[in-house]
């Protein structure tokens, strides 16, 4: 549909404008003069850069999702209706990307759409656990409630994310930097002290030579060699995009020391979250382990989950898959077949994720403490042991004039 932009003047000569989606300006005068209003201008809004290049889009964060949720729901308690609580959200909404979009579902809402329907417009924005919950808060009368437990469900999901990334800065930033020192230790230093041997003739020590010759080839085939990394990287992605290759990494992953142990946990965290608050809005469980295990980030994760979904269909509990799989702990497995059986299957799940929580807030601390002091004598062995190599001749070349 085309979109237009209007401008026109109530009864008490206040001046209103704003944007619309109809099938013509006809239509949009119809509808603008069954609002009372007169002195009605309309023309076609133009077309955004942006909608020809998609990249410079801003993206909407989750942070601001957060904040729309949480917004949203005290708006709704309030007794705000629907309409006008969209349309103020759009006009303080800072990013325009989420702006449009909010603009948009407001518009259709007005057209006679669902707030659930509207949503499912923008997957890019609202994930399909959003839009569920949204479901059922509308089907339950609820939808204030459920905007509040999803922006709570978000926030701590945010919080589990940034402790990950926080306990992988750390390592890749020292491994970033000693790629960086020992490249331009190879590229800038030893060349200079090459040309120093050279002129002290005779034979190197095997650990200076190893350096010069390393030298040399980077020298030589350093383009070819950032060129064969790139290659390499876009050559994992694409591998990584198979299901083999996303079974095969993803397995690896959870099978790694230290690192694997601390993923499980992060999936135990994030399942049992979710599933909670998906349950505790009303969303069956077989739907709600569809999504959950979509969400889960790990492809044998994934597969756990929908396992322990064919198997609650089957009439099974969802305790027995659990621990089939071998992937979560039992005291994981034993809470929730305790949840069960007291019908209490929500509240046990979320007492599981404030436990594994705190359980990956104690994993990253370790990881922290154990790598820190691995790192800085890597770091330092590497450059050490190359400054040592460089300065072998020297020494060998003093003894023999001491001597």
């Amino acid at each position: 549909m085309p979109e237009f932009l209007w401008e026109a003047t109530t009864r008490r000569g206040e001046v209103k404008k704003g944007e619309m989606k109809v099938a013509d300006e006809a239509a949009l005068r119809t509808l603008l003069r069954r609002q009372g209003l007169k002195s009605i201008t309309i023309r076609k809004k133009p077309k955004d850069l942006l909608e020809y290049l998609p990249f410079l889009k801003q993206k909407v964060k989750e942070k601001q999702i957060v904040v729309f949720a949480r917004i949203f729901s005290t708006m709704i308690n309030s007794g705000l209706p629907l309409i006008q609580c969209l349309d103020l959200l759009a006009q303080q909404e800072t990013n325009k990307t989420f702006a449009k979009a909010i603009t948009a579902i407001k518009e259709d809402i007005e057209g006679g759409s669902s707030l659930t329907d509207a949503l499912k417009k923008y997957p890019e924005i609202f994930d399909e656990l959003f839009v569920n919950l949204i479901a059922a808060g509308e089907s339950g009368g609820i939808l204030d409630v459920i905007l509040g437990r999803l922006s709570t469900y978000m926030e701590k999901a945010m919080k589990l994310k940034r402790k990950v990334k926080g306990a992988l800065t750390y390592p890749i930033s020292v491994l970033v930097i000693s790629i960086g020192v020992v490249t331009l230790l190879l590229l800038k230093v030893i060349p200079v002290f090459q040309k120093l041997f050279a002129d002290m003739g005779g034979a190197l020590p095997a650990p200076t030579q190893f350096l010069v010759n390393a030298s040399a080839f980077m020298q030589n085939y350093f383009v070819y060699m950032v060129a064969g990394v790139i290659a390499a990287f876009f050559a994992f992605k694409q591998f990584y995009r198979t299901e083999k290759g996303t079974v095969l990494v993803d397995s690896m992953l959870l099978k790694m020391p230290v690192f694997g142990p601390l993923l499980k946990k992060v999936a135990v965290a994030k399942f049992t979250r979710t599933l909670s608050t998906m349950m505790s809005s009303g969303v069956p469980i077989l739907d709600g382990l569809a999504i959950v295990s979509k969400t889960s980030g790990n492809r044998i994760v994934e597969e756990a989950l929908m396992n322990t979904r064919r198997s609650i269909s089957e009439g099974k509990t969802i305790a027995e898959p659990l621990e089939a799989s071998g992937l979560f702990p039992p005291m994981v497995v034993q809470m929730i077949a305790v949840g069960e059986h007291t019908g209490a299957l929500d509240a046990m799940l979320a007492k599981i994720a404030d436990f594994y929580d705190d359980e990956v807030d104690a994993a990253v601390s370790a990881m922290t403490a154990l790598l820190e002091p691995f790192m800085m004598v890597f770091l330092g062995g590497v450059v050490g042991g190359m400054i040592i190599a460089m300065y072998l001749p020297i020494f060998q070349m003093a003894s023999v004039v001491g001597g």
